[in-house]
């Protein structure tokens, strides 16, 4: 049966922040879009749900896809959704991380044009609202980063 609503409704994404530690650096999993918006642009590697999948699903799924990273086991960290995040409309993030045991190799796949490890201190410009998940990720969990 197809039900109507008829209010806007918003997307909702996941987006994952995965860590890996060399020494003393600690690293993170970005990709470079391959679409607008913001192509060209490192984020996150994350993407919209599915109407059948759960949240955790969808970022396993997606992080799969873009990177082809497997084994990392994911926690829920926090929820995204202040108006204006994502141009293409209202969108809201569910945002998971994970630490690897080490820089495992990656390949960008699916929308991502590349995908690339980066020293969580010297991070490129970022898509989205990512650099704001990003500060909030280091005030929260900086344990993490240790």
């Amino acid at each position: 049966m197809s039900y109507t609503y008829k209010y806007p409704r918003p997307s909702i994404t996941t987006d994952a922040i995965v860590l890996a530690k060399e020494g003393s650096t600690h690293y993170l999993l970005l990709i470079k879009r391959g679409n607008d918006p913001f192509i060209g642009k490192w984020a996150l590697p994350g993407g919209f749900i599915e109407m059948d999948e759960d949240l955790e699903e969808a970022c396993y799924r997606e992080l799969v896809e873009e990177t082809n990273l497997t084994g990392i086991s994911l926690t829920q960290f926090a929820t995204f959704g202040k108006p204006g995040r994502d141009p293409r409309g209202r969108t809201i993030s569910v945002v998971f991380w994970g630490i690897a045991d080490k820089k495992s190799a990656i390949t960008a796949g699916d929308d991502a044009a590349e995908a690339r490890w980066f020293d969580f201190n010297a991070l490129p410009p970022l898509a989205f609202d990512h650099d704001f998940i990003l500060r909030k990720f280091k005030d929260e969990k900086s344990i993490a980063l240790q």
